[in-house]
């Protein structure tokens, strides 16, 4: 929180932050944010890790339903998920969290890793509070 405090640029927020949780969580092989870009699609926006999908629709894959629900999605298989969209195809498991500022969806964050079971849910509600915090005021 530190970091970005005071910072009002979205993208800047998320380029951080992306960067930040790269370096301090060692399971994920990819941590990144998919930016709203329509009225149900997402774009790739900044991250850390290997090639990401460069667009995903609200009715594909985790994201797409994290976009959807506007609820955490923490999957500890993502081989049970139905409609999982394998951007790499070493992925094992994904924690995503919604970005809402103003009441609107304008982004989540997609944390992946190549190990079942990942992620747990202290640290998706960990992270639903920084993006909370940390977006609260965002510029987007």
């Amino acid at each position: 929180r530190a970091v970005v405090a005071g910072e009002r640029d979205a993208v800047a927020i998320q380029a951080t932050l992306a960067c930040l949780l790269w370096e301090t969580l060692p399971q994920a092989s990819w941590c990144g944010f998919y930016r709203r870009v329509g009225e149900r699609t997402l774009a790739v926006g900044p991250y850390q890790g290997t090639m990401g999908c460069l667009r995903i629709d609200f009715e594909r894959g985790v994201c797409g339903a994290c976009a959807r629900t506007r609820e955490i999605q923490l999957v500890p298989d993502v081989s049970l998920f139905p409609g999982h969209i394998a951007c790499d195809d070493r992925t094992r498991s994904e924690l995503v969290v919604p970005v809402v500022s103003g009441g609107e969806l304008r982004a989540v964050l997609d944390l992946d890793s190549h190990h079942l079971d990942a992620f747990d849910r202290a640290e998706a509600a960990l992270l639903q509070r920084l993006v909370e915090d940390v977006f609260a005021d965002a510029s987007f």
